[in-house]
């Protein structure tokens, strides 16, 4: 389920998964998949320079709200609109709520959501920036705080709410931790995510 984080800019957003058995995240209007977010973040955390960062990544936006759809509608199974109701007729709440929980092979169902999503969504290069202090972060139109860009990665981490099934993390997901655990760029300082103590996925 995404999450309420505070932005410099435009108040509270809503990021993270939105489906179980996708690996996809949405940043409000904006959609891209977790592989890449963390791949990026690790990009960063590589950095022997502790400079500012200007690149993006591959990514959607759909623009209009009735085109997202209704996640909470989907999640009950009585309103199934936009990009959203398409996914949750593919991938339906579970049954039973104890099997809510973040698939780590989420990646493999990939082509199946970018298929979904074609109908309702443009291709963009979403812009992803850092300044040369690392006390800022942006994604896109949204601009973030040190301490809540650092927040979104361990909501990533974490497999966000309900957390990774079985705690169970991807290998990508693991990489990332890695690399921004190591990193001596100011972005990262202070960052401190839980030891994983699961066996992983690729």
């Amino acid at each position: 389920m995404p999450l309420a984080f505070n932005s410099l800019n435009h108040g509270t957003v809503a990021f993270g998964f939105f489906n179980i058995e996708s690996d996809m995240l949405l940043l409000e209007h904006y959609f891209f998949f977790s592989t890449v977010f963390c791949d990026h973040v690790s990009r960063i955390a590589r950095q022997i320079q502790n400079g500012p960062v200007d690149t993006g990544w591959e990514g959607y936006t759909i623009d209009d709200p009735e085109k997202i759809g209704d996640l909470m509608g989907a999640i009950h199974g009585i309103r199934f609109r936009g990009f959203i109701g398409d996914l949750y007729r593919r991938f339906p709440f579970p049954e039973d709520p104890g099997d809510f929980k973040q698939n780590p092979d989420g990646a493999r169902t990939r082509a199946v959501v970018e298929k979904t999503i074609a109908p309702y969504a443009r291709r963009m290069i979403i812009p992803f920036a850092v300044d040369r202090g690392g006390s800022e972060v942006r994604i896109g139109e949204y601009r973030f705080s040190r301490a809540v860009f650092q927040q979104l990665i361990d909501y990533v981490w974490r497999g966000g709410y309900p957390r990774w099934k079985d705690d169970i993390r991807p290998d990508y997901v693991l990489a990332m931790r890695s690399s921004v655990t190591r990193s001596r760029h100011a972005v990262f300082r202070g960052l401190v995510l839980e030891k994983n103590t699961k066996t992983t996925k690729s």
